[in-house]
């Protein structure tokens, strides 16, 4: 059982111990401390396994897809069958955490939790097109509640001091799931039913785990009718419609139509628009926005919301392209490639781990944001000098290198985000950050491959053969990397196909590593701010919340005496 929350203590109390002036008060360092109940643990492990299989399913499908699209002919739908999840997962985030802040955490989890499962059913059974993009959307969305109330249960059960800790376990997990989600879905790829068949049982150990354990406090409205009429459904409907506008363009740029086609210009512009408007609506016409303007207007909070974008930018390009390196250049399997990638998933749980437990002691996270993104930076560099003639101890420790980068980062930049916040905007502006970072994931696949399809094409007259040229062009390329092609041409044609990749691989490299030095920079910007031991919050576990309501009569009774 955790010692009481702050909420207990009086108000002039609690305005001092922001400022650390009381900070060597047992009942303050009581609460810094990781003496939690069982049913923390087990709502905490039930967290982590959500967070695995949630992020599981953002990739899984990648390698898979294509088996899938001829098993149900929807080779004509093949878009919304890849994307569709995506759209749905990230768009709704903000809404998820207005609704979280209204009707509370446990019904939101219950009900994102249910919406995946049903979606993993219907989508395991789908026998067409139209079937499969259903059960996928049911799916996103529950994913989209998911991804946003994961961090921010846990922001409700620990200071934020001790926040990087038990974030970084989760996130990493996260990760490694990011990661391992094309590996899962290439070994399945035959049986592709059961990539969403497993979900079923993983889906109700945690529903039941939830709905069990997950007993938190908030404070309820009288009626159903006044929470309804909180929900900022005007601000929802203009912002879900406009990412989706955005995520349709970018998805579509450079596959399905080319960049200058206003089939692709038309979505990319008026999603800005919508977006644009969205703002609006939320700054001057939203009695209750779902993300409110005042974010933003703090220095350290708003570069937190641009380093979460930009750290999983670089977390995807590097999920994405270094596979292609193994399978393309050094002509591994997609199996193999897997394997090759290991170092990567590895090292990214320690680094997170122990930048966790730094932030938790020192309550400094500028450090960690600068270690991490010149981690990031000299990685990404360094893969650059990648080639065909590259040893294995290089590229494993270049992985290292990057995995610490991502680890370190992904740790610390939430709770330096909420640390300039008031607690009340913890749901608002997790659900918030929750979005920029799925946003970044898509702009981690649209950026590297714009980059690696233009190098590509423009050297593509050095390669002898006119077949093989017209078959590698257009974006091709990434494509025809898995499934030993590029090993079964002949050997001269083979030796300029791979020199091209090693080429257009340097140039995304390289600019992975230029983000990562922008985000390095930006970190001067931050302002240090103290974060809070103390745990501020009318949300939290239930049987907590009545040892803090029985301390708290308690220590007025006292100190009326």
């Amino acid at each position: 059982m955790t010692p009481p929350p702050a909420a207990a203590v009086p108000l002039s109390e609690k305005e001092t111990s922001t400022t650390g002036e009381i900070e060597e008060q047992p009942r303050s360092e009581g609460q810094s401390q990781t003496k939690h109940s069982w049913t923390f643990w087990l709502v905490f492990a039930a967290l982590c396994l959500i967070s695995f299989i949630s992020a599981i399913d953002s990739t899984i499908v990648t390698v898979a897809l294509p088996t899938m699209t001829r098993a149900l002919g929807g080779e004509k739908d093949y878009i919304w069958m890849a994307n569709v999840f995506l759209f749905a997962a990230t768009a709704t985030q903000p809404f998820f955490g207005q609704i979280s802040n209204i009707f509370g955490r446990r019904y939101p989890m219950l009900i994102s939790i249910a919406l995946f499962a049903l979606g993993s059913g219907v989508t395991a059974g789908a026998n067409n097109s139209a079937m499969f993009i259903a059960g996928r959307a049911v799916q996103g969305l529950g994913s989209g509640g998911l991804f946003v109330l994961l961090d921010l249960i846990v922001c409700d059960l620990v200071p934020l001091r001790e926040r990087g800790k038990y974030l970084g376990f989760m996130l990493s997990t996260a990760a490694i799931g990011t990661v391992i989600g094309p590996i899962i879905g290439g070994a399945l790829a035959a049986n592709w039913r059961w990539i969403f068949y497993l979900n079923l049982p993983i889906s109700g150990i945690a529903l039941v785990a939830m709905f069990a354990f997950l007993r938190v406090r908030h404070n309820r409205d009288p009626t159903w009718k006044h929470s309804l009429k909180r929900v900022d459904y005007i601000g929802n409907a203009i912002f879900i419609a406009s990412i989706c506008s955005i995520l349709l363009g970018l998805v579509m740029g450079g596959t399905t139509h080319p960049w200058s086609s206003w089939r692709i210009i038309l979505p990319l512009v008026l999603g800005a628009l919508g977006w644009a408007s969205f703002h609006v609506h939320q700054a001057w016409f939203c009695a209750e926005p779902s993300v409110p303007p005042h974010l933003f207007k703090n220095r350290t909070s708003a570069i937190g919301f641009v380093l979460g974008f930009t750290s999983s930018m670089l977390l995807v390009w590097v999920v994405y392209f270094l596979p292609l390196y193994f399978q393309a250049v050094l002509g591994a399997s997609p199996m193999r490639a897997g394997v090759d990638f290991v170092p990567y998933t590895a090292f990214v749980v320690p680094f997170g781990m122990m930048a966790g437990g730094f932030l938790s002691k020192t309550g400094k996270f500028k450090p960690l944001h600068w270690s991490g993104f010149a981690l990031s930076a000299i990685g990404s560099g360094v893969l650059s000098l990648l080639d065909e003639t590259s040893s294995k101890a290089k590229w494993v420790c270049f992985q290292i290198l990057v995995a610490g980068g991502t680890g370190i980062v992904m740790t610390a930049l939430l709770p330096s985000t909420l640390a300039a916040l008031p607690e009340k905007d913890v749901a608002t502006a997790t659900a918030t950050y929750s979005f920029v970072r799925s946003f970044g994931f898509v702009w981690g696949v649209t950026l590297p491959s714009l980059i690696f399809n233009g190098q590509f094409d423009s050297r593509l007259g050095q390669i002898s053969d006119v077949a093989v040229r017209d078959q590698l062009k257009n974006g091709a390329a990434y494509g025809y990397a898995s499934g030993g092609y590029v090993n079964k041409l002949p050997d001269e044609t083979r030796h300029e196909v791979v020199r091209i990749y090693v080429h257009a691989l340097r140039a995304v490299w390289i600019a992975a590593a230029a983000f990562a030095a922008f985000s390095f920079l930006l970190v001067f910007a931050e302002k240090h701010v103290e974060l809070r031991k103390e745990l501020n919050t009318e949300y939290g576990l239930d049987d907590d919340g009545k040892k803090q309501s029985k301390d708290g009569a308690n220590l007025e009774k006292d100190e009326a005496v």
